[in-house]
Formats: structure tokens, sequence, C-alpha cells
């Protein structure tokens, strides 16, 4: 088992994200990489709509993984750009939300990818 998976075995309540990536939850997986993967929204906000998620649960939200693994960080906004690219023309919005307030509701750090005809006004520009 990869170092990853060990560490997601270690929380006590998996998120969502880690019963998906350890085949509890069904998903589409996108695309993969050793420490990230994407998977399409169930709710889509826009024509395109995926998940760029880190296959640790270490980190809450993108605040803690910029300070605790600036590399893994660059690794996710990677795969991004690679999904964007595939699934629409590259161009794309990368939302991370951070705390309830902000609409964050799974607390295991994730990136929201965006595209395809997005405007201004259909996502607050």
């Amino acid at each position: 088992m990869s170092e990853a998976l060990t560490r997601l075995d270690a929380m006590s309540e998996p998120s969502i994200f880690t019963r998906i990536l350890q085949g509890e939850i069904p998903a589409e997986i996108v695309a993969e990489t050793e420490n990230v993967f994407a998977i399409r929204d169930i709710a889509p906000q826009a024509p395109v709509h995926l998940l760029v998620i880190p296959k640790t649960a270490q980190y809450r939200d993108v605040v803690a993984l910029a300070a605790g693994d600036p590399a893994l960080l660059a690794e996710v906004v990677d795969l991004a750009h690679r999904v964007a690219a595939e699934h629409a023309d590259g161009d794309f919005r990368l939302v991370f939300n951070t705390g309830e307030g902000a609409g964050q509701t799974v607390f295991h750090v994730h990136a929201h990818v965006l595209a395809g005809g997005l405007n201004e006004k259909s996502l607050g520009g």
C-alpha cells in the first residue's frame, strides 16, 4: 500500500474523497498522479467542473497545504492545468474554498477546476 493510502487510513472518519480513493464510493477518476487525483464534481457549477484532490487527507484546506507541503500544492495546480487542457480549451478558474463561511463542505483540501464558457456574470468575475 502506498504511503498516501496509509496516511488516509489513519483518519478516524474518512472524508468522501478518501472513500472514493479507497473504492468505497464510485466516482469517475479522470486523471491521477502518485499523489493527486481528479474527479468530476457531482453537482457541477460550470460546463466543466472537476475536483483535484491530494491523496493525503492530512490537510484541511489550501492554507494548511501551502504551509505544510508546497510541492504537493504545486502538483495540485499542475494536474488542474492538465485536466483543463484535456477537458476544456485550457482556460479555467481554480477555486479553493477555505472554511465553512466560504462554502467548504469537505475538509480534505481540494481544488475546483471550472471551465467551458465561463463569463464574469456566471461566477462573479
